[in-house]
């Protein structure tokens, strides 16, 4: 029955037509802690709703319809984004997804299809960066990002948690001129092929994993350009943060409009596809195609993510 379903998808899927989905949504939708989880198989001009939780959570198309195309893991179509359009759901209409908090946890898992890493920067989160450079007006929460190459993760996987919103600051105060919290991968994100893409941050380190599996790096201060003591003594009895994992260990951000009126730009929308970036929501929006993200509430386990990513099956839609 399995390699009658796979030979029904693959030819449905050269025929541009829907087909039985070869993953299973279901294992994603058990999983404990779940948040949202977007399969992508509305039709374009309409919301995409999470399946298998209590709260929907429509993501709004901007920039115009969103295409739909054959070939999803668990609804059998996949979003394709172009890169001058992206999805969200208002700030004031997040509700679970607005994870914050000193002891907050979340992790979140994707199955994508990547073109052009060099545009495509944002998978999904609540990510409002302001206008660049020493800018502390953002409302930055937790996102899994791209191809961040001014603190050693260039074409890598680099999840950012903050806990400040705006650039990350030293013990001592002083700033950064960026957000500098964030895990790097070994290898590259893969382009041009269906892969899963996750990540997990459990109050303390950020995770990160490619097709299922962590991707561990080492820290190398001078070639990933962290010299800096908060990374090379910021961590666990003064040692270093590490890349992957990495040590943040100080809660995620939590937007008060009474406390950050004066000082920050307003609370984030959580996005998929576009984040605010150098004061612009386009500038390094994605281009390629997204078959399903979830979000959970909680760190998920290595044997959890290994489990997303089999349920994904990629493979079959990576075949000729």
């Amino acid at each position: 029955m399995r390699r009658i379903t796979l030979y029904l998808f693959l030819i449905a899927t050269g025929l541009g037509l829907a087909a039985p989905a070869p993953g299973d949504g279901t294992v994603v939708e058990r999983m404990p802690g779940l948040v949202a989880f977007w399969t992508f198989g509305e039709e374009p001009g309409q919301p995409r709703l999470s399946s298998g939780t209590k709260d929907r959570h429509p993501l709004q198309e901007v920039g115009g319809p969103i295409a739909r195309v054959a070939g999803g893991p668990f609804s059998g179509y996949a979003a394709e984004l172009n890169g001058r359009q992206y999805l969200r759901i208002v700030y004031a209409e997040t509700g679970n997804l607005n994870i914050s908090g000193p002891r907050a946890q979340v992790s979140m898992f994707a199955v994508v299809r990547i073109v052009d890493l060099k545009q495509s920067r944002t998978i999904a989160g609540m990510w409002s960066e302001g206008k660049g450079r020493d800018d502390d007006t953002g409302t930055r929460q937790y996102a899994l990002l791209m191809n961040m190459p001014t603190y050693g993760g260039a074409n890598q996987l680099v999840p950012h948690i903050s806990s400040e919103g705006g650039v990350t600051r030293r013990a001592d105060g002083s700033a950064f001129p960026w957000c500098a919290d964030y895990a790097a991968t070994r290898q590259p994100v893969p382009e041009e092929r269906w892969c899963t893409l996750g990540f997990t941050y459990d109050g303390a380190y950020i995770r990160a994993y490619i097709d299922g599996r962590l991707d561990a790096r080492e820290l190398d201060p001078a070639k990933d350009k962290r010299e800096d003591r908060y990374f090379t003594e910021g961590g666990p009895d003064g040692r270093d943060r590490g890349m992957n994992p990495y040590y943040h260990g100080r809660g995620i951000f939590s937007y008060d409009p009474d406390k950050h009126a004066h000082t920050k730009i307003g609370g984030s929308d959580f996005t998929v596809g576009a984040r605010m970036a150098v004061g612009s929501m386009l500038r390094e929006a994605t281009k390629g195609r997204f078959g399903g993200l979830a979000v959970f509430n909680r760190a998920l386990t290595d044997a959890e993510m290994l489990t997303l990513h089999q349920a994904a099956a990629v493979e079959a839609l990576n075949r000729p």
